[in-house]
Order: C-alpha cells, then sequence, then structure tokens
C-alpha cells in the first residue's frame, strides 16, 4: 500500500540537493569552450593543455575521497554547504585568477566540489525519499546534470556570440572578464547557480536517517512528520530505520568487511567504473573530435554535439517519470542492449561507411540511438542504485568507495580516448566500448536485486542476508 505523503515537499527538498547536480554538470561541461583561449593567452603546450583539463577530475577524486567521512561526520546538509562554499570559490578564483598556476589551483578547487557533490546530493535524496518515488526523485539529481552540460554549452556560445559581436561594458572589469578574456567569463558565470546553491540549502533539513544515527530521534520525527502525511506512517519510518540500526555496528570502515556489505561495495565499485568504459564520457567530452574524425567540418561537428546534449538531456527526463515504473534492472537491460546495437553500428560506419556511401546523417542517428540508450538506463541508474544499495551508518563511505572507482574509470577514459581513437581506429574504439557492455549487463542480472519500491531498510537486510532470495 502506498504511503500518504507531503509530495510537494519531497520534490522541494529533492530539487535542491540536484542543484547540486548542475554545478557538476556545468563544471565538467565549461572546460570544453575555454581550452583553446587559455592555451594561447598562456602559451601551454599539449601536457599543460591537458593538465588543465585533467586537473579538477583529479579534485573531484579527492572530494570523493574525503565526501563519505564529511557527510558521515558532519551531516548531509552541512557537507552540501561545503560543497557550495567550494564551487563558488572556484567560479570567483578561476575569473579574477593572475596566472595558469592561480587558474589550475582554482579547477581542483572546484573538483573537489564536484566530488563531493557527486555523492552527498544523490545520497541526500535517497535518504528523504519515500520507496515509491525514490527511484524518480533521485533520478533529478542525473536531469540536473544533464541541464549542467548544456547550460555550460549554452553560456560558452553566448558570451562568445556576445563577445565577437562587440559587446561592451561600463566597468573595466566586466569588459576584462566577458569581452577581452571571455573564457573569465565562462568559468565565472558558475558563481550565480553556486550561490543559489549555498543559499538554499540554509531552507532544507538535516537528513532524518543520519539524525537517527546520531541519536537525535526527536529532530528526525519532526522531519518525517513533514515529509509524511500521517504521523502514524513517519513513526513507523522511525521505527523502522531503528530497527535496522539496532542490528549494525558503530560505523566505521570495519564494518564495510562484512561479507554481505562487502559484496555491496565490491558490485558498487564495479559498475561504477565498467560504466566508464561503455563509451557515454568519450561521447560526451570528446564528441566534436570523433564527429571530425568522420569528415565533418568544426561547425557542423558542434551542432551534432549539441543535438547530442539536448536527447542526453530529454531522455534523462523521460527516465525520471519510468525508473519506478519499469523499474532498475529492466530499464538496463533494454538500455545496455541498445548501447551495444548503436555502439556497433557507429563502428560499422567508421570502418565501410565511406566505401558503402553511408552518408553522415546516419552516424548522428546511430549516436543519438547510443545516447538515448545510455541516458534511459545506466546514467539515469547508477546514482539511484549507489544512494540505495548501502547500510544508513556506512552509506556515505561506501558511496565514496563506488564515486572514486567512478572517477577513477572517468579520468582514465578521459585520457585514454584520444590514445584509442588514434591506435585502435574509431571503428576498433566502439567496438571495445560495446564489449564492455557484456560484463556490465551480467553483473546486473546476477548480482544486484531489484530495489524498486523497496525501502531503504529493506534493501539493506538483503545484503544483510544475501543467501535469501530475492
Amino acid at each position: 500500500m502506498k504511503q500518504t505523503i507531503n509530495f510537494p515537499y519531497l520534490i522541494f527538498l529533492a530539487v535542491v540537493a540536484a542543484l547540486g547536480g548542475f554545478l557538476f554538470g556545468y563544471d565538467t561541461a565549461v572546460i570544453s569552450g575555454t581550452t583553446s583561449q587559455v592555451s594561447t593567452l598562456f602559451q601551454l603546450d599539449t601536457l599543460q593543455q591537458g593538465w588543465y583539463v585533467g586537473c579538477a577530475l583529479i579534485g573531484s577524486i579527492c572530494g570523493v575521497l574525503c565526501s563519505g567521512v564529511l557527510s558521515d561526520k558532519l551531516g548531509r546538509k552541512l557537507t552540501m554547504i561545503l560543497a557550495a562554499i567550494l564551487f563558488t570559490t572556484s567560479a570567483i578564483g578561476c575569473a579574477f585568477c593572475a596566472d595558469f598556476q592561480q587558474l589550475v589551483v582554482f579547477r581542483i578547487i572546484g573538483g573537489i566540489g564536484i566530488g563531493v557533490v557527486s555523492i552527498v546530493s544523490p545520497l541526500y535524496i535517497s535518504e528523504v525519499s519515500v520507496a515509491q518515488y525514490r527511484g524518480q526523485l533521485v533520478s533529478l539529481y542525473q536531469l540536473a546534470v544533464t541541464v549542467g552540460f548544456l547550460g555550460a554549452y549554452l553560456a560558452n556560445w553566448k558570451l562568445l556570440t556576445v563577445a565577437e559581436n562587440g559587446g561592451h561594458y561600463s566597468a573595466e572589469w566586466m569588459e576584462w572578464i566577458f569581452v577581452e578574456e571571455v573564457w573569465r567569463g565562462m568559468l565565472g558565470l558558475e558563481t550565480i547557480p553556486a550561490m543559489l546553491f549555498f543559499l538554499i540549502i540554509f531552507f532544507i533539513p538535516e537528513s532524518p536517517r543520519w539524525l537517527v544515527v546520531r541519536g537525535r530521534e526527536e529532530r528526525a520525527l519532526g522531519i518525517l512528520n513533514r515529509i509524511y502525511a500521517a504521523a502514524s506512517e513517519a513513526l513507523h519510518q522511525l521505527n523502522e530505520t531503528k530497527s535496522v540500526l539496532a542490528t549494525e555496528d558503530k560505523s566505521d570502515w570495519r564494518m564495510l568487511l562484512k561479507p554481505g556489505i562487502l559484496k555491496a561495495v565490491a558490485i558498487g565499485a564495479s559498475i561504477a567504473i565498467l560504466g566508464q568504459f561503455m563509451g557515454v564520457n568519450a561521447v560526451l567530452y570528446y564528441g566534436p573530435s570523433i564527429f571530425e574524425k568522420a569528415g565533418l567540418g568544426g561547425g557542423d561537428a558542434l551542432f551534432y554535439q549539441i543535438m547530442v546534449g539536448m536527447v542526453n538531456m530529454l531522455t534523462t527526463v523521460l527516465a525520471v517519470f519510468i525508473i519506478d515504473r519499469v523499474g532498475r534492472k529492466n530499464l538496463v537491460y533494454y538500455g545496455v542492449s541498445g548501447m551495444i546495437v548503436t555502439l556497433v553500428l557507429i563502428a560499422i560506419y567508421f570502418q565501410f561507411g565511406e566505401s558503402m556511401g553511408i552518408g553522415s546523417l546516419w552516424l548522428l542517428i546511430f549516436f543519438l540511438g547510443y545516447v538515448f540508450s545510455c541516458a534511459i538506463s545506466i546514467c539515469a541508474v547508477i546514482f539511484v542504485l549507489l544512494s540505495e544499495m548501502y547500510p544508513t551508518r556506512v552509506r556515505g563511505l561506501a558511496m565514496s568507495i563506488a564515486g572514486f572507482a567512478l572517477w577513477i574509470g572517468t579520468y582514465l577514459i578521459g585520457q585514454l580516448t584520444p590514445w584509442m581513437l588514434q591506435t585502435l581506429t574509431p571503428a576498433g574504439t566502439f567496438v571495445l566500448f560495446a564489449f564492455m557492455c557484456v560484463p556490465y549487463i551480467l553483473i546486473i542480472w546476477k548480482l544486484v536485486p531489484e530495489t524498486t519500491g523497496k525501502s531503504l531498510e529493506e534493501i539493506e537486510r538483503y545484503w544483510e542476508q544475501p543467501r535469501r532470495s530475492k
């Protein structure tokens, strides 16, 4: 039976936390519009260019490593406030930096914010949600990430257009940032959503499950009473959480070594890193380069990439509405199957397209089919699964491990994709991506339980008793 809930309030909590996902997406994607300008201004060689792009990923890895400890010790809310401060500091610092070294430092600070928010935002949404809507609400985070990507692309395009058309500002510092060195404006524009995130977090409560862990049951019950329309349902949820916590050890790393929990952590880390080697970030980060290898001009390649970003965002909207109806595992089965088919078709295009006279429009169709399949499945599901797989006492720590694996995979694919495109050829690269889909789908099929419609406490009991049937 479905619970009676205060849905508008629940949506508000999820949207506020999901704004961290927008900052994640913007901070990650904005770099694409600044690389050439920064390289020219600071006379960067190829290694320095790679460091400029990759330094934020190093920061993200550091952020992920500390986010679990921070969220478990300080609370989910305070950790999100810290992430907002990091994003704001990074944006302002990048806009006004004096040299390349300062720029790198502020990009790393922003990267730490990305790493922190990539764990704590979906974690918070998961813990305030009720079972029947948790998939949809956590998916709002991934939707916000895709909106952030698209927002960065559009902001870069608009700021560059204004600067090239002779935009003029009365203030000397604005002329410097938005016209003379417009890349500063691209990076600095993130200040607006970062400060909004910082301010609005003060209007949401702490995670009630975290409060129960800390023994603040009265305060937790007050928050649950705002989420659930009936006091009896709020009290039932409080007692359910206390019941599960009573069977757990004190929160520390040793709890992660318990057989059932260790299995869950290993599975989470595996699907996190495998997902990066199925091609999604290679397409999002290097799409224009890949399209240019197919013979498209720079303008056409950029247009195709915008289309990819649009489909990515719109498909994520669809995923938000169906994830709790179709189920996590079914979405993976359908979506990853579609990824395999479209990746093979892309490889065939690069290998035989020219000799067979296949037009570039087909490449766009294959790419959009791939992005649709990816966005409807692994992109929508991964943060949902990682936010609900682990016991409350160590959820932050366990998510940090999975997040660390995800960011290591992201960093590796970012570094290796240009090499793979050159060494393996585009056709070989996409065949490899298709091959990596197979172990992913097998892990989901054999090792991951269906979590749709289950409370966090029910999922927790599954891992504590892994031999029980689903």
